[in-house]
């Protein structure tokens, strides 16, 4: 029995609420927002918040396109071996043959801001005719930005070398409109030489391959790895032997090329490729055409008619 009886002061079923948190505030972050954002009470951006993010993008793109400026009249100032500009781009009249695509970032690397620039040091005394063919078909691809500089080891260069990549650009002073430039220097080289980076590159040697180069760059090489074979067997062909051999040997190029011909179109068949463009200006250069067999005579007609060769023959004179 209890000493002390006190009475209860409240109902014994009282229900009180224990609280779960110490201070409420509400939500100021709205759903579906990245945390970089700042949001009001309801879920909105703040305008002004937006309008600096806005300004921001605005700032970043106009860095951007003023470090393309600067960085293509770096280029150009330190592009080698060029004394005095000569002339400048354009694309070709025909429709090109390729449709195939290639991924310019994987072939030449990313781009960074910079004009990715091809650049060919070649004798005036022997124009690479497959490669302004090639820069043609580039042109119909790309945006390219075309020059043709004039070194100091050649004393004169006739009229028609200085605008063999046809009329300057209306836009050439804007290089980072362009996804690619292709600059060619007329220099007293025995061999011709390209270099793609000028810093970190050494040269690529030998019309042959730099046409190899810049045809990857269309996206048209043969899947087939016979047919691949085949057209550098014909590429090496009129290298070594319709360029460089003797008459016996040019000779056997053309009977070679006129049994070809005589069972397809073209060299590896029904498709053009690189072996007809290197084999008929090599066939043109050495001024075999009124002389080759009837089948050889044909296919160089045929590639008249695409229209690509129609920069090859003013040099053919």
């Amino acid at each position: 029995m209890p000493m002390y009886k006190v009475k209860p002061v409240s109902p014994a079923d009282i229900k009180i609420d224990v609280p779960s948190c110490m201070y409420k505030s509400p939500n100021v972050h709205g759903h579906g927002m990245n945390c970089g954002e700042h949001a009001l009470q309801n879920g909105e951006v703040d305008p002004s918040l937006k309008a600096l993010e806005e300004r921001q993008d605005e700032v970043l793109r106009r860095l951007y396109e003023l470090k393309a400026t600067v960085d293509g009249f770096a280029k150009t100032v330190t592009t080698p071996d060029a004394d005095l500009d000569a002339s400048t781009p354009s694309p070709g009249p025909a429709e090109s043959v390729f449709k195939g695509t290639a991924d310019l970032d994987s072939l030449l690397g990313k781009d960074l801001g910079a004009l990715r620039d091809i650049v060919i040091n070649a004798n005036p005394a022997r124009p690479p005719l497959s490669l302004l063919v090639l820069h043609a078909l580039l042109c119909q691809r790309y945006q390219v930005l075309s020059s043709v500089h004039v070194h100091s080891s050649v004393s004169a260069v006739p009229p028609p070398l200085l605008s063999c990549l046809g009329p300057r650009h209306i836009d050439s002073y804007a290089r980072q409109r362009f996804q690619l430039g292709f600059t060619l220097i007329w220099k007293d080289v025995s061999e011709l030489q390209m270099k793609f980076s000028t810093q970190s590159m050494c040269p690529i040697e030998g019309e042959a391959n730099v046409a190899r180069f810049l045809f990857r760059l269309l996206g048209a090489e043969p899947q087939d790895p016979a047919a691949a074979t085949q057209m550098d067997c014909w590429i090496d062909k009129a290298v070594f032997q319709l360029s460089e051999g003797g008459s016996k040997d040019r000779a056997a190029v053309l009977r070679s090329l006129n049994a070809a011909l005589g069972r397809s179109p073209w060299l590896l068949g029904q498709e053009f490729s690189l072996a007809d463009i290197v084999c008929a200006c090599f066939v043109l250069r050495a001024g075999q055409t009124t002389s080759a067999p009837v089948n050889v005579q044909r296919w160089l007609k045929s590639c008249q008619n695409l229209g690509h060769f129609d920069c090859v023959y003013p040099f053919l004179q």
